[in-house]
């Protein structure tokens, strides 16, 4: 695990598509044809298919774990970067000052404390103003040689754990399941996050990756909990309770006092251990990134992160990558990356896009069975819909393109999945351009029934940001049973708005909340040998107090298509 240096040598058992430039295997080849391989690559095993050893050895196909082809331009990026170290560190501190409303209610509880709390601000102030001032020179020399080297960089990092078993043979007549999850998780320099009511990055950071990497096993009982858009029986909140689907028409089954949940079975206090697949947004923060890849990756060996170009990009000066994560218990075929063209204000600082990832799940009869992820984190304004509008376009077209470019003859598709913060919701009256999208057409959302209308047992994913440390969800306990009720989504949710980003005084209530998180898949059409079918959508309050978002979870099922 970790970043290595020099490449690791593997053998591959099946031939990788045409060595294309911005797909995963961008290794430069030989006079011979063969894929050289260059510093921080890895030739990974490619989950070989099962019977006899191929007749001619396959090409290998190369990932590479560092985002720049040469040592030494490693080691450029590390001198420029140490140089505006000093000027980004007096910036974060600056911006850290910045009180969060957690902060300002311990230092009002006491009047001395209070004042000895302004005077250290001020005092800090100075001290972070002067250290900024001497140390621009510095930082103008470190932005100069940085620009430069961004423009070799590649578009992501790669990190593989050795270990990993190869794909088992997959039967097609029986049922598979695999687990999404979503979550925008601020982990942005501290200073930065404060803008969000969060701070204290690298240990927020700490807590999610222990409870991605470290969830307790899952109760017998834990996916059932989960609600099921097309069965159970509705309880006043609009969850799902875990009683048996009954026929139209039948009496359905008492329930016992005991056995009834007493909050809506959709939302959830942790995430769940068997997932498959993390799709993170807002992963800025090196230092947190890092700490993601080192929790993480004994539990999901392959991770792409440090996605998105930085520089100078598109007569953009790319100040962030994209803050896209994924995380992957199975081997990645193919990565994709594209950044936005048209980000605006402060969005454009950030190298927002879509990142699109292809993964080996299996064989079947020397069929490759392949899935598709694709992860994305939309422009925020609210008053930027058109924008948001061109980039849902935009990234429809890339998502088609990279399947049509990496289906090989006889491949046998699982599942393809969409996750991200789209930063609009299906309540708002401003975000009804959105709303109508081509994209809801191509995709299934299951918490969704129409262009501004929601399943009854959706709730909104985006938290009241200014009341995260407010007693009744200050923990994942107390978060799930303070929005199971009609009144506690009212006050601790974000509400509808419009197109100024202003709260919508006519929104009809009591409304469910913004819900801008999402897990969509694409359901199967055509003489495909699988089907795709939704077991279970969860909400989770695993990180209250972490994140102003709610992580969400969903679960598919695989099965052989219906005669």
């Amino acid at each position: 695990m970790g970043w290595r240096g020099g490449g690791v040598p593997l053998p591959a058992a099946l031939s990788p598509p045409p060595l294309t430039r911005g797909l995963s295997p961008t290794g430069r080849t030989s006079s011979t044809g063969a894929p050289r391989q260059e510093q921080g690559d890895v030739i990974l095993p490619l989950s070989p298919l099962p019977g006899p050893p191929p007749s001619q050895p396959p090409l290998a196909m190369l990932l590479r774990e560092s985002p720049f082809p040469s040592r030494a331009l490693v080691a450029l990026d590390g001198l420029a970067s140490g140089l505006l170290a000093p000027s980004f560190w007096a910036v974060n501190r600056l911006l850290d000052l910045q009180q969060t409303t957690a902060e300002r209610r311990r230092q009002r509880e006491s009047w001395c404390r209070s004042c000895r709390g302004c005077t250290g601000q001020a005092l800090a102030g100075l001290a972070y103003t002067t250290l900024l001032l001497l140390s621009l020179p510095l930082g103008v020399l470190g932005l100069l040689l940085w620009l430069p080297v961004q423009v070799a960089r590649r578009p992501f990092a790669y990190q593989y754990t050795a270990g990993t078993a190869p794909a088992e043979p997959w039967d097609l007549r029986q049922r598979r399941s695999f687990t999404f999850i979503s979550a925008n998780v601020c982990l942005l320099p501290s200073g930065l996050a404060k803008f969000s009511n969060l701070g204290q990055t690298p240990q927020r950071a700490t807590y999610i990756a222990r409870h991605l990497a470290l969830a307790p096993p899952d109760p017998p009982s834990a996916w059932a909990s989960l609600v099921e858009p097309r069965h159970g029986e509705t309880n006043s909140y609009g969850g799902t309770l875990n009683t048996p689907w009954q026929p139209p028409g039948s009496v359905p089954a008492e329930v016992p006092a005991e056995a009834a949940e007493p909050v809506p079975a959709v939302l959830s206090e942790r995430f769940p251990a068997d997932a498959d697949f993390i799709c993170l947004q807002e992963v800025f923060e090196a230092g947190a990134a890092a700490c993601l890849r080192r929790w993480l990756g004994s539990t999901f060996p392959h991770i792409i992160s440090e996605v998105g170009a930085r520089g100078l990009w598109g007569g953009q000066l790319k100040l962030l990558n994209s803050g896209l994560f994924l995380a992957s218990r199975y081997p990645l075929l193919a990565v994709r990356y594209h950044g936005f063209p048209n980000g605006a204000r402060e969005d454009a600082l950030a190298a927002k896009g879509l990142l699109a990832v292809q993964v080996l799940l299996g064989s079947a009869q020397g069929q490759r069975i392949v899935g598709y992820v694709g992860c994305t984190h939309l422009q925020a304004p609210a008053g930027d819909a058109a924008i948001r509008d061109a980039q849902l376009t935009l990234g429809l077209r890339w998502l088609q393109q990279f399947r049509e470019a990496q289906e090989q003859r006889g491949d046998v598709v699982a599942f393809d999945v969409l996750c991200g913060d789209l930063n609009f919701d299906n309540c708002s009256r401003g975000d009804e351009l959105n709303q109508r999208h081509r994209l809801f057409e191509v995709y299934q959302d299951p918490c969704r029934r129409g262009p501004g209308q929601d399943a009854p047992w959706a709730i909104g994913t985006l938290l009241n940001y200014l009341k995260i440390y407010e007693e009744p969800v200050s923990t994942p306990e107390k978060l799930k049973r303070t929005l199971s009720q009609p009144a506690g989504q009212q006050q601790y949710l974000a509400g509808p708005i419009l197109s100024s980003g202003q709260p919508d005084p006519a929104a009809p209530g009591p409304w469910q909340g913004r819900r801008v998180d999402y897990v969509l898949y694409r359901q199967h059409h055509g003489a495909l040998p699988l089907q795709t079918e939704v077991v279970g959508v969860s909400f989770i309050t695993q990180l209250a107090t972490r994140s102003d978002h709610l992580p969400v979870a969903l679960r598919l099922d695989v099965t052989p298509a219906s005669p």
